[in-house]
């Protein structure tokens, strides 16, 4: 039966005693705890994947085509306009 979660900032790891061992002597060489040695690995390897997801990557065409769309923006259509010009919101 699975515990219920309870959100207090743990977060546990099953290691195979010598993983255990091995990051326990790293981090002991340099001189932090294990979750520090494990952070200060872990958070920017999250962090950087955090950022390329949220960056989009267009292609020279693409960029192209914002940028004339952006300086050359299309006529609205008319039922966009109506609907504007009729002050029409959304729920």
């Amino acid at each position: 039966m699975p515990r219920p979660l309870i959100e207090n900032g743990r977060v546990e790891l099953r290691l195979r005693p010598e993983d255990k061992a091995t990051l326990t002597r790293a981090a002991a060489i340099k001189r932090v705890d294990l979750t520090g040695y494990i952070l200060d690995a872990v958070l920017p390897k999250a962090q950087a994947d955090i950022a390329e997801a949220e960056r989009l990557q267009l292609s020279e065409r693409d960029s192209l085509r914002v940028l004339a769309l952006l300086e050359n923006p299309p006529a609205a259509p008319d039922r966009l306009v109506r609907v504007a010009k009729a002050g029409f919101t959304l729920p």
